[in-house]
């Protein structure tokens, strides 16, 4: 049995020359290159066209076979690197059943937007009011707008209603200290039932 995953089946990627390929023939050797790959195309073409009873002018499918490899050379040309094979997926039997906290994951990032900050600001109140307040603050705004079509600015009071006094509170009114884990686990149990 082979250890190759469906994803390794269903994945394409093509492999572009290197360097040394590149050069190799100059400019002229690429453009008789290409030039013999139109006309290939476009004999390929009549022969076919011929053959089920088509007549198409010559110069039209000259230019249409040229427009076709220009397009694909700008493609090519603009096309994004391919993504490095350094965070991708282990095959499925290689798998040890560990996080591998060194990977580049959207997960990993939305973590550490939290976690900075919050071990940053873990004994200074002002650090806490400048960074994680107003990203708290946002979270209950952008909840309020989704679920319910305000925000703690447009409709104060209906605002107050729907996060609750100790959650309105704590937005409007910063603490002299940063908030224990239970109790800023509280928050965001709050923030999470809006």
């Amino acid at each position: 049995m082979s250890s190759t995953s469906i994803d390794d089946l269903l994945s394409f990627e093509e492999e572009r020359p290197g360097r040394a390929d590149r050069s190799r023939g100059g400019r002229a050797g690429r453009v008789f290159r290409a030039l013999a790959g139109i006309a290939a195309v476009v004999v390929v073409l009549v022969a076919g066209l011929r053959a089920v009873g088509l007549q198409v002018s010559l110069l039209v499918l000259v230019a249409g076979v040229l427009a076709l490899f220009v397009v694909r050379r700008v493609v090519a040309a603009l096309a994004p690197p391919p993504p490095s094979r350094a965070g991708a997926r282990a095959p499925a039997g290689d798998d040890d059943g560990t996080w591998n906290w060194g990977a580049r994951d959207a997960l990993r990032t939305a973590i550490n937007g939290w976690e900075r900050p919050l071990d940053w600001c873990g004994s200074s109140q002002e650090r806490f009011a400048a960074r994680v307040l107003p990203r708290l603050g946002e979270l209950a705004d952008e909840r309020l707008r989704q679920r319910h079509g305000l925000t703690r600015e447009s409709d104060p009071t209906r605002a107050r209603a729907l996060l609750g006094d100790q959650l309105w509170t704590f937005l409007s009114t910063p603490s002299r200290r940063p908030p224990s884990p239970r109790d800023l686990a509280a928050i965001v149990a709050e923030l999470e039932k809006i």
